[in-house]
């Protein structure tokens, strides 16, 4: 054989391997929609991938993709199935059987994967076990077509019937593994009842609702909404895909160590009389002047009255509230049980049921705590514990296990990425201080004085505050910096530091230049 034919023997045998790969991932979605639809295997090795990446690759992703961390996962393990199914075609070309083999490891994997995630069903292999069935035998026909058709003598009328049914075969196979896996995907959002669910659902008149002070918004093009409408609203966490939670048969549990084991239905959070709450969440993974904060009206109940039903037992000092997924946060009992503190079991978000991505039906917001420690989406259990005992998620992962949010400031306008004329304009943001509030906002104009700016009138201390100061821009390039007070006179810290393990630090400081 030649050498132009060996490497185009070769690269067809690719072709095969990967379409073979194609086959694998469209059989395997179409079982998971006919028979478990969170058992998809790319989605079981990619919540894998989560558990086990390291804490610089996680933080890493954040900076990069920010909430398109997960997509972007997703495309990166659809391109290595396909590489590693077209790996496996050139090995099965040089020796039969081999890239089989490859195929069943996979297969094998995708299993174990599956059966290991939270929740798993005891059929959860099925997809992943067909599937790997499936890719092997397309890969054997097509390898097999090739063999006969490139050792044929060349020009002859069995080379050109060979070539013929290769190209055919591998084309129905292509063809069928695209029909196969987006129609599974599309047909599983289509017919996913937990969308219509949430559109149907009525959330009750709140027992109080959240008073919304004049002056609360400040009159500034470009600075951020008072309430970050939902669309716009961060999203980080562990869950690959969005969980599919029924309220009808969602049930909490609050157990450990307690006096009285507790399960609550949602109907039951309903009747305790849920109250609007006005409450700044932020992301330990927020670099200064980061966008992974947001602010919102939160509909929900008190998580003290939901822990007083089962009364926590002395030496308790930690709560593990657990998700659907898996995913587990630790959060200071006494956090969850003062008084002075609106943590709650959330329902509803700016007016509506919370979105599918933000927890629905119920998750947790606690005003003060960093998200990973406190705002468990998806949420099934509370159980009462103590930090010693119990580790959550991110804890063995490098993060701390308390993490109070840092007194934090951000300039929202202007941005460097955006133009800006001479002559008056507003330098404006937002800064923030849970559980205390803000005093003050600063802001340093090319290294000068510290100017003080106008603060909007607060919600509560729970929530940002805007502020903004007059500034008549001149031409060429200025550094704008800013730093907030809290209400108990501290001043927020000016050394950078980074994300891990308790949050970042740091005044934010701009370039910006002016035309």
């Amino acid at each position: 054989m030649s050498a132009k034919k060996r490497i185009g023997t070769i690269a067809l045998a690719a072709l095969a391997g990967a379409v073979s790969g194609g086959v694998f991932l469209g059989a395997a979605e179409l079982v998971a929609l006919l028979t478990v639809r969170d058992a998809s295997p790319i989605v079981a090795v990619g919540s894998f991938v989560i558990d086990i990446v390291p804490r610089w690759a996680k933080e890493l992703a954040i900076e990069l993709f920010g909430s398109n961390d997960k997509l972007f996962l997703l495309a990166s393990l659809g391109v290595a199935v396909f590489v590693a199914a077209a790996v496996a075609g050139v090995l099965e070309l040089w020796r039969r059987g081999v890239g089989v083999a490859l195929f069943a490891v996979a297969g094998v994997a995708a299993v174990v994967a599956t059966l290991t995630r939270a929740g798993a069903s005891p059929f959860g292999f099925l997809p992943s076990a067909v599937g790997a069935v499936a890719g092997a035998i397309v890969l054997r026909l097509l390898i097999g077509r090739l063999r006969a058709w490139r050792g044929d003598t060349a020009g002859s009328d069995a080379a050109g019937v060979d070539r013929r049914r290769f190209l055919v075969l591998t084309s129905v196979a292509a063809a069928g593994a695209l029909v196969a896996g987006v129609g599974s995907r599309l047909g599983s959002a289509a017919t996913s009842s937990i969308a219509a669910v949430r559109s149907a659902l009525r959330l009750p008149a709140p027992a109080s609702r959240l008073t919304v002070p004049a002056g609360a918004e400040l009159d500034v093009p470009g600075i951020s909404p008072l309430f970050t409408p939902n669309t716009d609203f961060y999203r980080v966490d562990t869950a690959l895909t969005v969980p599919s939670v029924d309220p009808a048969t969602w049930r909490l549990t609050i157990d450990g160590m307690v006096e009285k084991r507790v399960e609550l239905s949602f109907q039951d959070l309903v009747d305790m009389r849920p109250s609007e709450y006005g409450v700044t969440l932020t992301c330990v993974s927020n670099e200064v002047g980061g966008n992974l904060v947001g602010n919102a009206r939160w509909l929900g109940v008190p998580v003290r009255d939901i822990l007083a039903l089962a009364r926590p037992r002395r030496g308790a000092d930690m709560v593990l509230s657990r998700s659907v997924d898996g995913f587990t946060a630790s959060t200071p009992l006494d956090a969850l049980t003062d008084d002075g503190r609106d943590a709650i079991l959330a329902i509803g978000m700016n007016g509506e049921p919370l979105p599918l991505e933000h927890g629905f039906p119920v998750r947790m917001v606690v005003p003060g705590l960093y998200g990973y420690v406190s705002a468990t989406k998806w949420l099934t259990e509370l159980k009462v514990t103590t930090f010693a005992a119990d580790q959550a998620y991110w804890t063995p992962r490098g993060y701390s296990a308390k993490a109070p949010i840092k007194l934090s400031s951000r300039i929202d306008t202007p941005r460097v990425d955006k133009p800006l004329s001479a002559g008056p304009t507003k330098i404006a943001g937002v800064a923030w201080a849970q559980t205390v509030g803000i005093r003050s906002v600063e802001v340093r104009i090319d290294g000068g004085d510290w100017q003080q700016a106008k603060l909007s009138t607060p919600i509560n201390a729970d929530t940002w505050v805007q502020w903004s100061l007059d500034w008549n821009a001149t031409a060429g390039s200025h550094t704008l910096a800013v730093r907030a007070t809290d209400r108990a006179g501290r001043v927020q810290e000016q050394k950078r530091t980074p994300i891990a393990p308790d949050g970042s630090t740091g005044w934010q400081q701009t370039l910006v230049r002016v035309a």
